[in-house]
């Protein structure tokens, strides 16, 4: 492959060929021509971990801490190492190609895939995605940036149209692709869903072409998001390489007969060979047998990177007279439906079967050296508890049986064709592979539980195929007979319907789920549903909240401190829907305000990956920001609130008080086919720094169990580039970790609004009590300067003076520090 001679190869290929060569086999190979040659290549997600070609009953995987937490480590260093450790387990898993990092923009808290990209900042996104794709490709394995463009919102994406003006596309969300690009040269991009001012992605030549290719000097391969091209000559002459996933919709016989009709002409299907040609060429070196075995990277110095980098992405928003690091000798509460749950990723793409998962219950647990004490507090779920680790299979091991048949339930002679076990019991079954089953199939999970109290218990169903739950042999949940769609497995599936059984404390329930496969879904007419269907079972005892409550307020007068584990999980941040509301789920913020007033030793920990509503806020002194933090998560969360790390993440979004403040509030969702962009250039802190609108928290906020001080700037430019010098000095009494951030602020009125001021750069250091260290923070004035001129269709950098603003937030406070350049003439400029 190494020697793979394009041009030779393009010569003796036939058209036939040429056109199997520009879309998947299947959902995550390329096509093989063994006698040119060419190999298959695989792809695998994704943003936060190399899940391998299987959604179901995959090979475990390291799980990365989300996007957002990323982001908020601020440590270009840091983000290369995990892209580093991120192409390692590609090769493990006979991947090519990572289908990551994202970084579209977060317009509002609400986006369904908001915790999935960097953060709020084009500099922060793009600078930190061209650390992670150094990283991924030193090992020779291919990062895909995507989704370009604008693909900022889950609601009708693959319909949606977004109507933005060049400007804030330039500034804002082509950005972080271009920094990309600049300084990483990412192997691959993929397209988003969505039209761009009347265009689709996928087939938008101005943007493709015109900016990728031609403007910004790109030469990588261009993929489709997933069923994601919608023509056959469009997207081929706009620029689209390859149709994924297999076998192709638009491509094919499709686009050989147009093909010998001069639409498109033969030279523009040369081109997109030629870019996978290139593709495989470049990824020939890996030690990656074709279609090979899909093996596990579990080593100590995994899961060491892995809690490092969650410690390092935790933000300690408030912490009112220094309550935290809570003591370990002390007696401990710990409240909230996260506590005994890992959770550690968001919905989507970004799922996967991780190695391990360290709840955060778990992680306290072993910091303190015995369990302390729980209570629910408050239910926050969406869906009902996954079932599976809470029940035993037929053989006494955690989870359940899976038994395949080709017969339907209650038929005679049923034969069995496959059986697994396994606890996570939410089966996205795209992938499922069998030669043994027919079109139309059947299973049965079986698993049962030992009731520890009398109870209510609930299960709930959620399935694209049809499914009814048994309890006992006695009918609780049918999903079968009268389904209602719902958003859950992108869209594909019904709502999830539930049913309740009284339990008996002692007692053994045995559980039976009846499945049939995708055929079977009554509602397949009114949506596309992938692959043998999905299939999801939860269930929980249900509770009063009210008395819940009380349990808890009762218990927090008991102890010494609290620990509230909040938030959200996967079934709210999830690819394929945008979320309704910045509110808390449930009862939660009546838990945490009452809680609060009965012990004020209270930490609230939030595991979301975006901002919420804290109505309790005045009312808590100490309030942690975890994230989805990987497989590490609980141990990572254990650390910070105990004080084995000193935490250092800095806030990678800005955390609005309401929902009504936010910038994008009158224009996040689809109306009459599009989404438009009416907060323009200012999303983020640049709108609540425009319109003086104040935050929860501002970008950039993160406070440390120690204290910094910055001193010493000096600014110059030199070889077109601003050097900005300060010196951090560590002022307390611990060892920590600060951030400098870099930020412009023109002080004359340019031809165009524009924020207050912008993050163009920043740097992390770690310093031991007392230790002072001089850093240097560096941008190109032309990046550094400049705005978008539409007239003109290029960058402008108007002459005039800048402040540079040095701090360690978004916020101006007494460790700020500025100095100011001056450009003495006009300029313009294009390209990269």
């Amino acid at each position: 492959m190494a020697n793979l001679k394009i041009d030779e190869v393009l010569k003796k290929l036939t058209m036939t060929e040429k056109v199997e060569l520009l879309s998947g086999i299947d959902f995550w190979h390329t096509k093989a021509m063994p006698k040119h040659g060419i190999p298959s290549i695989r792809m695998s997600d994704g943003p936060n971990g190399v899940r391998g070609t299987k959604f179901f009953n995959g090979v475990p995987a390291a799980c990365f801490p989300c996007g957002t937490a990323l982001g908020a480590t601020f440590n270009q260093e840091l983000l290369e190492q995990a892209g580093k450790t991120m192409g390692d387990e590609a090769i493990a898993k006979s991947a090519h190609i990572i289908l990551g990092p994202t970084i579209n923009m977060q317009r509002s808290p609400l986006g369904g895939r908001g915790f999935e990209s960097i953060g709020e900042d084009p500099f922060l996104s793009g600078l930190g995605a061209a650390a992670l794709v150094r990283g991924i490709q030193s090992t020779g394995v291919v990062a895909t940036i995507k989704h370009f463009l604008c693909n900022d919102q889950e609601d009708k994406r693959m319909g949606v149209q977004s109507i933005v003006t060049e400007r804030a596309l330039r500034e804002i969300y082509a950005m972080p692709f271009q920094l990309a690009v600049r300084d990483s040269h990412p192997g691959a991009f993929m397209t988003a869903y969505n039209g761009i001012n009347g265009t689709f992605c996928s087939e938008n030549p101005k943007y493709l072409d015109g900016m990728l290719r031609q403007e910004w000097g790109w030469n990588g391969l261009i993929m489709s998001d997933w069923y994601g091209t919608y023509s056959t000559n469009d997207a081929v002459k706009a620029g689209l390489d390859l149709e994924m996933p297999g076998p192709s919709r638009f491509r094919g016989e499709a686009l050989q007969f147009n093909a010998s009709t001069g639409k498109p002409f033969i030279h523009h299907i040369d081109d997109r060979v030629r870019a996978v040609l290139n593709l495989v060429r470049k990824v020939s070196s890996l030690p990656i047998k074709e279609n090979g075995p899909e093996s596990t990277l579990d080593t100590p110095e995994t899961a060491a990177l892995l809690r490092k980098i969650g410690n390092e992405s935790i933000v300690l928003l408030k912490n009112d007279e220094n309550i935290l690091p809570f003591a370990k000798d002390k007696k401990t509460l710990v409240l909230g439906s996260n506590a005994k749950e890992a959770t550690y990723h968001g919905g989507g793409s970004a799922a996967l079967r991780a190695y391990y998962a360290v709840t955060p219950y778990d992680g306290i647990s072993e910091k303190l050296g015995s369990r302390p004490t729980f209570t629910v507090g408050a239910y926050t779920h969406r869906f009902l508890p996954l079932l599976g680790n809470q029940l035993a299979d037929p053989n006494g091991k955690l989870g359940m049986r899976w038994r395949v048949f080709n017969e339907a339930p209650g038929s005679a002679n049923r034969k069995l064709v496959d059986e697994l076990q396994f606890t996570k019991t939410e089966m996205h079954l795209v992938d499922y592979s069998n030669p043994e089953v027919n079109d139309v199939w059947y299973a049965d999970l079986e698993g049962s539980i030992v009731a520890e109290e009398d109870c209510v218990y609930e299960i709930g169903v959620v399935v694209s195929g049809t499914a009814k739950a048994f309890v006992n042999d006695q009918l609780i949940v049918d999903n079968a007979t009268k389904q209602v769609a719902g958003d859950a497995f992108f869209g594909s599936a019904t709502r999830e319907e539930r049913g309740c059984v009284d339990m008996k404390k002692g007692e053994t329930y045995n559980f039976r789920i009846e499945f049939g496969s995708a055929p079977t879904f009554t509602l397949k007419g009114d949506t596309y549903v992938p692959g043998h269907g999905s299939l999801r079972v939860g269930g929980c005892k249900v509770i009063d909240d009210q008395q819940e409550i009380k349990k808890s307020v009762q218990l927090a007068k008991e102890h010494d401190q609290v620990i509230i584990c909040a938030g959200l999980n996967a079934d709210w941040e999830t690819e394929g829907a945008d979320r309704s509301s910045m509110k808390l789920p449930g009862a939660l913020d009546q838990l945490i305000t009452e809680v609060a007033a009965a012990n004020s030793n209270t930490a609230v920990v939030m595991q979301t990956g975006t901002p919420e509503e804290m109505p309790w806020l005045s009312q808590t002194k100490a309030v942690l920001q975890a994230w989805y933090g990987g497989n590490e998560t609980g141990n990572c969360i254990a650390d910070t609130v105990f004080g084995d790390s000193n935490p250092s993440g800095k806030l990678s979004l800005s955390f609005p008080k309401r929902l009504q403040d936010t910038p994008a509030f009158l224009n996040f969702r689809t109306e009459a086919g599009r989404t438009l962009y009416g907060e323009d250039v200012y999303i983020g802190y640049r709108y609540y720094e425009f319109a003086d609108r104040e935050v929860n928290f501002p970008f950039g906020h993160g406070l440390s169990y120690t204290t910094f001080g910055f001193s010493d700037l000096s600014v110059a430019v030199a070889e077109s580039k601003i050097n900005a010098t300060v010196t951090i000095t560590n002022t307390g009494s611990l060892k920590g970790s600060a951030v400098a951030q870099m930020y412009i602020q023109p002080k004359q009125t340019a031809r165009v609004n524009r924020p207050v001021k912008e993050l163009r750069g920043f740097t992390k250091v770690e310093l031991e009590a007392g230790a002072s260290k001089t850093v240097t923070i560096s941008e190109l004035e032309k990046y550094a300067a400049a705005y978008f001129d539409e007239e003109r269709d290029q960058w402008c950098v108007e002459a005039g003076d800048y402040d540079i603003v040095i701090g360690d937030s978004s916020a101006v406070n007494d460790r700020t520090l500025r100095a100011t350049i001056n450009v003495p003439e006009s300029y313009w400029w294009s390209g990269i």
